[in-house]
């Protein structure tokens, strides 16, 4: 059976059954098994009567709603390619990768985002609006006849260092994929009676998000969407969500609102919190004092559990992280409070997941051991390389990308890394983003960005620059003062080698964003850009300190 065949079948499991909320302005809208599947043979009934080539193009742009996910499911039941878009792109990028892969049909969510692409791109294929589509009758729409070498989705990546490239995933790399989260859900999930609660905010478009939604569709898990970002903090525990995907950026965001809170709050709960954090540091590093027991024990009884009904509800399994390397002390500070956090590790062309962190045996700053099935090692500058049933066949129209990317089998992640003695991965940063000094030393600035980031309040990014340089600098972003910048850096240098230490910074006060091009569609630093557009304030500020 198919990975469709197996969610159409559950869908009739479910069909009188709420398997997708909508948490809208307007209220919560509802959809069971039956009624997903009324939305599905709509859209299918719609493509159908256009007789698209099996294996055409077609763009999916929009932002998550459930009729995103009936015009997903439709397209790849019908034989088609979806290209889901990440609808907050600039309208230029967009077009772009619609231009790289030549699409039959754009499935718009709204007339805003079809005007803005028509204005960029006159000529552009038809793009009818969902509306439009799903008010098409519905009719006994045939199996999905999809094998396992189909492709059935191409997914931009991110592009970081360069032009986004369109990943191929087939319908043998998700089969294989949602075994493995079905897998590794139900040992999270053991015990559990009754339809799973899941509460959902990452763009469908990316890979770890449809994943997950492919996922709750095969277990005929409850999946909650929010659609608005900035009710993300009511949402969630309203939800009372039994696990849901996180992006490091979220938790960090929720862990200094807390501090802030309860530090404006002052008075008992302050005071319980302190000496709490206080105890828990002390117990992680093996050096706990006498009463440390009993002040995390206060903790958990007048202090914890409020904060996490606050945070999460009352149901919560665990939070799962994924996207990029979550701070250690952040995933400590979620598990004092009694939150687990599981770590993902993968990139899109691994169809998101390489490993996953085991419920029952979590270790901090670590992403868990291979899913099963795969082979990971080191390569050459202690790059991860992988293979198994879960790579990519290649990039859209890009043969030489994909022979570098695949080389005898092994896909070179592009990540370095290293594994300790039970088998559980570390990911230390991107080999491209080694800041190379002019001693020789190579120096991944990761590592270093989040110590320093953790180290200032009201700073928003961090960046380290030097590459031929002699040592090493940071460009910071956001509301901080140059004393606090100082402090930091000072803290962090004590702990690292004379070639890694940072001697010299610059704030600027906008923190990067999406929209100014300075980062990726999730989040991610573009960092030659970064590079260039600060290319003279990173020539002042070498100057400025040797003049010194």
């Amino acid at each position: 059976m198919s990975f469709l065949e197996n969610i159409f079948a559950q869908l009739e499991k479910a069909k009188d059954t709420p398997i997708l909320q909508e948490l809208a302005e307007g209220g919560t809208v509802s959809v069971t098994g039956s009624d997903l599947l009324d939305m599905v043979g709509r859209a299918r009934a719609f493509l159908s009567k256009r007789e698209l080539p099996k294996r055409s193009r077609c763009v999916l742009l929009a932002n998550n709603s459930i009729r995103w996910v009936a015009m997903d499911l439709a397209l790849m039941a019908e034989g088609l390619i979806v290209v889901p878009l990440y609808s907050r792109q600039a309208p230029a990028e967009l077009v772009a990768m619609m231009k790289d892969c030549s699409p039959s049909l754009i499935c718009c969510g709204d007339a805003g985002l079809r005007d803005s692409i028509h204005r960029i791109w006159p000529d552009n294929p038809d793009a009818p609006l969902f509306e439009e589509i799903l008010a098409t009758p519905a009719y006994a729409a045939g199996n999905s006849h999809t094998t396992d070498d189909d492709t059935v989705t191409i997914i931009y990546t991110s592009g970081t260092s360069g032009d986004a490239k369109g990943v191929m995933l087939n319908a043998g790399n998700v089969k294989y994929i949602l075994g493995c989260t079905s897998g590794r859900l139900e040992a999270l999930m053991s015990g559990h009676q009754g339809q799973e609660r899941v509460f959902h905010y990452t763009p469908f478009a990316f890979a770890a998000a449809w994943i997950m939604l492919l996922t709750c569709l095969s277990r005929g898990s409850l999946l909650v969407l929010n659609t608005d970002l900035s009710k993300i903090a009511t949402d969630i525990p309203a939800t009372e969500p039994h696990y849901f995907v996180n992006v490091p950026l979220l938790l960090e965001r929720v862990r200094r609102v807390i501090d802030e809170q309860l530090l404006s709050r002052g008075g008992v709960a302050l005071t319980v919190y302190t000496q709490a954090k206080a105890a828990w540091a002390r117990r992680q590093s093996g050096q706990p004092h006498f009463g440390d027991g009993l002040r995390l024990r206060v903790a958990n009884k007048l202090l914890f559990p409020t904060l996490r009904k606050r945070v999460v509800g009352t149901s919560l399994k665990a939070l799962i992280c994924g996207s990029a390397p979550l701070n250690v002390e952040t995933q400590l500070f979620f598990a004092m409070l009694g939150i687990p956090v599981l770590q993902v590790y993968g990139l899109t062309e691994t169809t998101a997941i390489c490993t996953m962190d085991d419920p029952a045996h979590v270790e901090p700053g670590r992403v868990g051991p291979p899913i099963p099935g795969t082979e990971m090692k080191l390569d050459e500058g202690d790059e991860i390389v992988v293979r198994g049933p879960n790579i990519f066949s290649g990039y859209w129209n890009r043969p030489d990308e994909t022979a570098k990317a695949i080389r005898d089998g092994w896909f070179h992640t592009g990540d370095q890394g290293e594994m300790n003695a039970s088998g559980n991965w570390r990911i230390i940063g991107r080999v491209k983003n080694l800041v190379v000094l002019a001693s020789g030393h190579k120096v991944p600035p990761e590592p270093i960005e989040e110590d320093l980031l953790q180290h200032m309040a009201g700073a928003q990014q961090v960046v380290l620059v030097g590459n031929g340089r002699s040592y090493l600098s940071a460009i910071i972003t956001g509301e901080v003062s140059a004393d606090t910048v100082q402090a930091a850096i000072d803290n962090v240098n004590a702990g690292l080698p004379h070639y890694k230490q940072v001697r010299a910074f610059r704030i600027h006060p906008q923190p990067f964003t999406i929209d100014d091009g300075l980062l990726t569609a999730n989040g991610k630093l573009k960092r030659d850009t970064i590079a260039a557009r600060l290319q003279a304030e990173i020539d002042e500020l070498y100057r400025t300190k040797q003049a010194s």
